[in-house]
């Protein structure tokens, strides 16, 4: 597997060669068969028939896929049977990253400190039908050189289905360049989001002294910032309360 960064082109490579010829997903983009109730084996048989396909019905998709889509992102189906494309995923990280050295980050931050990277920011990465959901976390975090362990971070799917929007973790092992080929190119039908571990506490055993090192200094700095910000709006209720006094304890 390779990964390359193409700063003109503005996304990333990461492709990875098979001689697979079906691809096989579970994914939430099937109804489940409406009759009978069948028990939890023939339920799983039932969704891999319906997400395996052959590579003449994998070339109609990609026909389809590339028909629809408006960024010119298409997908391109290799002699081998692995096929090629695009994703785009949002970056959603709420907490600071610790970034490799060697570089100098976006912003002037030195590597090894702890930052933040902006929220929203769309990532476009060049990937293979045999990519993992693990591969596509390491390829974005290879490409800001975060130094963070992966398993901090997972990659969500987001669908939007009669204006509700549900989010759901995907496992490691799943393709997402699959599940883009099926629920096609509209990003409201399913979008990828790159985010910490929901855990309910932060895993602070997985972090490095020097990372949380970094994280007391930025807690400092924000706490300074809140006193100075309190200081200064007691300061100026204090002039507005003496010249409130001043004003009833002159004469009329």
């Amino acid at each position: 597997m390779t990964w390359n960064s193409t700063m003109s082109s503005g996304y990333s490579s990461l492709e990875e060669d098979s001689e697979e010829y079906f691809f096989t997903a579970r994914t939430s983009f099937f109804k489940k068969p409406t009759g009978k109730v069948t028990d939890s084996k023939d339920v799983e048989k039932e969704r891999e028939v319906r997400t395996e396909f052959s590579r003449e019905e994998i070339q109609q998709k990609i026909d389809q896929y590339n028909s629809l889509t408006r960024d010119y992102l298409k997908m391109t189906l290799n002699p081998t049977g692995v096929f090629t494309g695009f994703v785009k995923v949002m970056m959603d990280l709420r907490r600071p990253v610790t970034v490799r050295g060697g570089q100098r980050a976006a912003g002037g931050a030195t590597m090894g400190e702890a930052f933040y990277l902006p929220r929203g920011v769309i990532n476009t990465l060049h990937i293979s039908s045999e990519n993992t959901v693990k591969q596509v976390i390491m390829a974005l975090l290879n490409k800001f050189t975060v130094a963070d362990n992966p398993a901090k971070y997972a990659l969500y799917k987001r669908c939007c289905r009669d204006e509700q929007v549900y989010v759901c973790k995907l496992a490691d092992v799943e393709k997402p360049l699959f599940l883009r080929l099926v629920a096609g190119p509209d990003l409201d039908t399913l979008s990828f989001v790159l985010r910490e571990q929901q855990t309910g506490e932060v895993m602070w055993d997985a972090f490095s002294i020097p990372e949380l090192r970094n994280f007391l200094r930025i807690l400092d700095k924000e706490e300074q910032e809140q006193k100075e910000a309190i200081i200064r709006r007691y300061e100026v209720c204090r002039q507005r309360l003496q010249e409130a006094m001043m004003a009833v304890g002159s004469p009329s």
